[in-house]
């Protein structure tokens, strides 16, 4: 089968999340299993340009699969003629330059979220991207999980009537770095460095609002730095600067209101390390990473409220599997597979920089929300 080579610059891969699930487990995996199959019979086969400011460490990890093709050098990679694409998995604060670059240099891009610190610079970008004539799509992994798939098909399917609620919950305790090593890297926690939680995690709950319930109209939020003192990878301690929990309340078309909580300061008591309740009408559901449970209207107990006397009732007990009904790849690699079927055959394809710039938007609002105290409605972007 004829293959159809695609050359892909991978910048940031030495970061934890660059490297396992966009250079492993989405690019690597997709050639593992012979390239992407498309739809006149050839194979798309990804050739992954290694990027980033460590020569011992792309060496390394080149090395380590089998590549060969890396650099230092970003300019001197996007001036190459069999690149197509530029994807960008750096810090926040190295984003925007970076995007700019490529999208000068005629490269699809494709992006870690936040696309932007800022929504004035988010926006910029998407407007030169359009005027530059190129495909353009920010990651959008959330969508992908097997649970918010099954949480899709009984919206789609009408399972839940009229939707009334939505409740999330995400996060977990991140070690501050003096007894135990903190699981997330400590530019997370310095504002001046691009971190906090609400431009990290709003961006997620936006496109997961807009994409599965509706428009998110308002926002209301409350950002707050729980943990002030951390210490960093060598050890030494700093002031944490940045917002390490995040409470939201949206507001979406037909009078859906969505209440998410966000923290890197929380002990987990729940299955999964994000959950969504979705109550409606008809009946509701409880989705994480992979279950999704739902309890209809039929089969809704009836609980009394009765403080005097202990509940018998095992309410967890009371709900009912969705079953996978299908096998779910990798989410990351899945709109991987996306995207480039958008850049090679211009197949589907909704999460373009400009829903990054709605990510950013309802971030940027969170933020204000937080500072002003007051609900914020969420205008309509200016293209």
């Amino acid at each position: 089968m004829e293959r159809t080579p695609l050359g892909i610059i991978l910048n940031g891969v030495t970061g934890r999340m660059g490297l396992r699930q966009h250079l492993i487990r989405s690019i690597l995996a997709i050639r593992e299993d012979g390239g992407l199959p498309l739809r006149d019979g050839t194979v798309l086969w990804p050739e992954p340009v290694l990027v980033g400011r460590s020569e011992s460490k792309l060496r390394t990890l080149a090395e380590q699969h089998g590549l060969t093709d890396w650099t230092t050098d970003l300019d001197g990679a996007l001036a190459r003629p069999d690149v197509q694409v530029y994807f960008d998995a750096q810090v926040t604060s190295a984003r925007v330059k970076a995007l700019r670059t490529a999208i000068e240099a005629g490269k699809h891009i494709y992006t870690e979220k936040p696309v932007a610190e800022s929504l004035a610079e988010a926006v910029d970008l998407a407007r030169e991207a359009d005027a530059a004539g190129i495909k353009h799509g920010v990651v959008q992994d959330k969508l992908y999980l097997p649970g918010l798939q099954k949480l899709l098909r009984l919206v789609r399917g009408g399972f839940f009537g009229q939707i009334l609620s939505v409740r999330g919950e995400f996060g977990y305790w991140v070690f501050e770095g003096d007894w135990q090593a903190a699981q997330r890297p400590s530019w997370n926690y310095r504002a001046a460095d691009g971190g906090g939680i609400t431009l990290d995690m709003f961006p997620h709950w936006h496109y997961v609002l807009e994409q599965i319930f509706g428009p998110v109209r308002s926002v209301t939020a409350r950002s707050v730095t729980h943990v002030d003192r951390r210490w960093d990878e060598a050890g030494e301690p700093y002031a944490a600067t940045a917002d390490d929990a995040v409470y939201g309340w949206f507001e979406l078309d037909g009078g859906i209101i969505a209440q998410i909580n966000s923290s890197w300061a929380v002990r987990v008591n729940r299955d999964e390390l994000v959950e969504f309740q979705v109550d409606g009408t008809h009946g509701s559901a409880v989705a994480g990473l992979h279950h999704c449970r739902i309890q209809p209207r039929a089969a809704t107990p009836k609980p009394v409220w009765d403080p005097d006397v202990p509940t018998a009732q095992r309410f967890r007990d009371q709900w009912q599997q969705v079953p996978d009904n299908e096998v779910f790849v990798n989410g990351f690699r899945a709109q991987w597979e996306q995207f480039l079927r958008y850049v090679a055959e211009d197949g589907p394809y909704t999460g373009d920089l400009w829903a990054g710039a709605r990510g950013v938007q309802v971030a940027e609002l969170g933020l204000q929300s937080s500072r002003e105290g007051r609900r914020l409605e969420i205008p309509e972007l200016d293209r």
